[in-house]
C-alpha cells in the first residue's frame, strides 16, 4: 500500500518526505507485532532488549551506561527497565564494595531460560513481518537504511 493511501492524502509527497513517513508507518507496525508476541510474557519491547544486551555479555556484568548505549531506543529509562527486570528475578545487580558508584548488572539462569522460550516466537515474529522480502532484499533494504545512519 502507497504511503499516501494510509495517510489519506492526494498531495504528492517529496520523495524524503515519503521515504521517512514510510519508516516511521513501518517501525509502528514491528513494534506493535514484536509489541503483541512479548505481552503473553508480560515483557516490553525495551526489557527484552535489554535481556538481549546482558545475554551478549556472555557472563560478563555490565553497567548502566553500557546498556544504554547499545539500546535501541535511546529514549528508555534503563533504571526504571532494570528495576522490572530485577523484580522479575530475569536480572540481577550489584554494588562494588570498594566503589559503591559502580552498578554491575547481569542476567540471571532465570533470565537465560525465559529468553530460550520466547527467541522462537521472536524470530517466528520477525519472518513473518518480512516474509514478503526476499533474502536480497532484505541484504539491500539493510544496506540502504543503514545509510541513513550516517
Amino acid at each position: 500500500m502507497k504511503i499516501e493511501d494510509l495517510l489519506q492524502t492526494e498531495k504528492t509527497l517529496p520523495p524524503s518526505r515519503k521515504l521517512l513517513l514510510s519508516i516511521l508507518h513501518t517501525t509502528n507496525l514491528i513494534n506493535d507485532k514484536i509489541s503483541d508476541a512479548l505481552k503473553p510474557f508480560d515483557i516490553s519491547i525495551p526489557q527484552f532488549n535489554v535481556l538481549r544486551i546482558l545475554r551478549g555479555q556472555k557472563g560478563k556484568p555490565a553497567n548502566l551506561s553500557t546498556i544504554q548505549e547499545r539500546m535501541v531506543s535511546k529514549m528508555s529509562n534503563t533504571t526504571r527497565i532494570v528495576d522490572k527486570l530485577i523484580t522479575k528475578e530475569y536480572v540481577e545487580r550489584v554494588i562494588c564494595e570498594k566503589n559503591r558508584r559502580k552498578v554491575e548488572i547481569t542476567i540471571t539462569i532465570k533470565g537465560l531460560h525465559f529468553l530460550k522460550e520466547i527467541d522462537p516466537i521472536i524470530d517466528k515474529t520477525e519472518d513473518m513481518l518480512t516474509e514478503n522480502l526476499t533474502a536480497s532484499e532484505l541484504e539491500d533494504l539493510t544496506t540502504k537504511l543503514q545509510k541513513l545512519l550516517k
